[in-house]
């Protein structure tokens, strides 16, 4: 029997009613267009929904944080998109996000602020350990139990706001062997997308920067690489399928183990 279809609520859905919810989930571009991205977002909303948070998201209001143009050296750009959203964050009152997103978690809580959006910001991983550890959310092993896994951290999850414990936190309730790489947490290692390398070519060098990350995950033998970032996602799964081990090991987010295993 399939599980009937979970309706996502927009902020102006709840502004027509005159409430408020309790958390805006901010998607983001690649969890709203890219196709592997969708399946993290769906299972934030999943998990959203079991729980009974209130939330809603922008929808067709949403617009790119800016993170890649100011990466990418255009601060022009980058001050236009967020001012556009700030505006629309703040016609809204928006008081708490949360997102599946380093990137947007990082320009909007640190970057924000000083163009006048100022916002409680909260990565998914810091919210399912939140509800794990109030007791809102119950988690079993289920088919993960045993196996081994992997996190690979975001950079601008780990090094560029310390957030190293939460997602890890997380992953150790599925009752699973954590294993870790030689470089993580406080040394851990790009996935080669940051700073708008998603967006161009390689350049030269001796080895793409995936690679390399993606030999020292799959130096551990581990079933699963978990990742809690979209752009770590595409360039962990290509990584994987470069050494054509997509069969032995899969790249998964944290939300959807988490999701999966509470058969959501």
């Amino acid at each position: 029997m399939s599980k009937a279809p979970i309706i996502v609520p927009t902020m102006a859905e709840y502004a027509a009613k005159g409430e408020a919810p309790d958390i805006l989930f901010w998607v983001g571009c690649m969890g709203s267009f890219d196709e592997r991205a969708q399946k993290i977002t769906k299972a934030v909303v999943k998990i959203l929904h079991h729980v009974g948070i209130k939330y809603a998201v922008l929808g067709t209001e949403e617009s790119c944080t800016g993170d890649p143009a100011k990466r990418s050296g255009n601060e022009f750009l980058f001050q236009m998109q967020a001012m556009t959203n700030i505006q629309v964050l703040n016609n809204y009152a928006v008081k708490k996000i949360v997102t599946a997103c380093p990137h947007c978690f990082n320009t909007i809580k640190n970057e924000y602020p000083e163009l006048g959006g100022h916002y409680e910001v909260v990565h998914h991983t810091q919210l399912l350990q939140q509800l794990i550890d109030e007791g809102k959310l119950k988690v079993e092993g289920g088919s993960f139990k045993g196996k081994k896994i992997t996190f690979h951290d975001p950079c601008y999850l780990g090094r560029g706001n310390g957030i190293y414990e939460a997602p890890r936190s997380v992953i150790e309730k599925l009752d699973v062997e954590l294993t870790e790489m030689k470089r993580s947490r406080s040394k851990g290692f790009c996935c080669g997308a940051g700073g708008g390398q998603m967006f161009k070519e390689s350049e030269k060098g001796n080895k793409d920067v995936n690679i390399e990350r993606t030999e020292e995950a799959l130096a551990l033998n581990p079933d699963y690489i978990a990742v809690g970032c979209p752009f770590c996602m595409t360039m962990m799964t290509d990584g994987v399928k470069n050494f054509n081990k997509e069969q032995e090991v899969k790249v998964m987010d944290v939300a959807e183990l988490i999701a999966q295993a509470n058969d959501l």
